[in-house]
């Protein structure tokens, strides 16, 4: 990812980036509001932003910019279409946005090589070239036609995600096989799943994203704008490739959760590395304190801003991850720890939460930086376990939950003697 490892290097590159929710529409809701997904009301997928939240569009449009959106929405609770077809996102589901040209699914009404959109009129539009390539150019498009007022685009591509029509990661053609059979992260090579299928794809996928990012801010230069203009890289997740659970992500785990992460423009260039922990809903606030913007007060998230000026006291030393789906689950990482409850006798798509839950991982990151052992339940972690379990109770009470009850995972058998020390209880 030249590109990516560029733009990182001439603004902000955040090392320790994390989702707030490692499933699609949840995820998406977080980023446009800036609160968890229990607070926005879509815990899970198939759902839609309430009437009248605040969205990033709609501070924009009242600060007086231009606003659009080109590419993935899934907050629109429409008819997903599994036989082909799909129904358009109603204005009032669009969260404010001014300009669109986007689906719900578009990982069911198109494909690689057929890329197809929603306008602002609800007509079915396709745009030419692979579907990276079709969405990139509609919003070169879109910056063209804006470049001499403010405008705030949201460009959301679909890619690397699977095609859920066939369960596959369509790569443009030529790319999979640049990258089949070569480098293999860790936890997927050991774990297998789906990896060794499906991730020259994928990496085939990320790399004509990178592509499309350089045409961007190649674009932004040309039209004399690179300089005045914030531009922001993010995902909604990441993807463990069914090495932690039947399919793609909705875990609790590094592959699920970390993302990558960097911005450059105003604010943003010089910033340097940062390796606090920061997720999803801070980059909400920080758009907007970039921009000049007021920040709504009732925001979950914080600005990062602060972080870059070297002002760093008071900022969280840990994330907070809630995830739907797959199970009704919870979790907290630190730099070091990270822990995991699920609820018992809960459907995690019709419960968004529960009173009571019980651990299920304890990793230590800095020895298993891939998750391959578990630590819970034994007997020499249970002060990290003890601790944890306070800042994931504290966690969910900040995100408006109930305090919950979390039960003690079954005790194993402790095979080796050594004890965590106090110090490391907090790292």
């Amino acid at each position: 990812m030249p590109n990516f490892t560029r733009m990182a290097g001439e603004g902000t590159f955040f090392e320790n980036a994390f989702t707030c929710q490692p499933v699609c529409a949840p995820a998406r809701a977080s980023l446009q509001t800036g609160l968890f997904a229990t607070q926005t009301g879509v815990f899970r997928n198939g759902l839609h932003l309430k009437k009248n939240t605040a969205t990033l569009a709609e501070c924009f449009n009242k600060a007086g910019y231009k606003t659009g959106y080109i590419g993935k929405w899934h907050l629109g609770g429409v008819n997903p279409g599994f036989k082909g077809g799909q129904e358009p996102v109603p204005e009032e589901r669009r969260g404010g946005y001014r300009y669109w040209l986007a689906s719900n699914l578009p990982e069911f009404m198109s494909d690689a090589y057929n890329a197809v959109l929603f306008d602002n009129d609800n007509n079915l539009v396709k745009l030419p070239g692979y579907r990276v390539d079709a969405y990139t150019d509609a919003a070169i498009r879109y910056m063209n036609k804006n470049k001499n007022k403010p405008f705030f685009l949201f460009l959301s591509f679909l890619e690397p995600h699977a095609q859920n029509t066939a369960d596959y990661f369509p790569a443009p053609d030529g790319y999979r096989e640049e990258y089949t059979g070569k480098w293999m992260p860790p936890d997927l090579g050991a774990l297998g799943g789906s990896a060794y299928k499906d991730t020259g794809g994928y990496f085939g996928m990320v790399k004509r994203l990178d592509e499309a990012l350089g045409r961007i801010l190649d674009a932004l230069k040309s039209l004399n704008i690179l300089e005045d203009t914030i531009v922001i890289f993010t995902s909604d997740h990441g993807n463990h490739f069914k090495t932690r659970n039947s399919e793609y992500k909705r875990s609790c785990h590094e592959s699920s959760i970390h993302i990558p992460a960097a911005a450059q423009g105003p604010g943003f260039n010089g910033g340097g590395h940062v390796s606090a922990l920061v997720s999803i809903v801070d980059f909400t606030p920080t758009i907007l304190d970039a921009a000049g913007i007021d920040i709504p007060g009732h925001m979950a998230g914080c600005s990062i801003l602060p972080l870059l000026r070297k002002e760093t006291t008071g900022w969280q030393d840990d994330i907070f991850v809630q995830i739907s789906e797959s199970q009704v689950g919870r979790a907290v990482r630190t730099h070091r720890w990270k822990y995991s409850v699920k609820a018992e006798g809960k459907d995690p798509w019709k419960d968004a939460s529960a009173g009571f839950y019980r651990e299920e991982f304890l990793y230590d990151l800095k020895a298993d930086p891939y998750e391959l052992v578990n630590l819970i339940g034994i007997e020499s972690h249970r002060k990290v376990a003890d601790v944890m379990k306070s800042r994931l109770i504290r966690r969910m009470e900040l995100a408006g939950e109930k305090k919950p009850v979390i039960y003690d995972s079954e005790v194993k058998t402790d095979s080796e003697k050594r004890r965590v020390s106090d110090s490391e209880l907090y790292e």
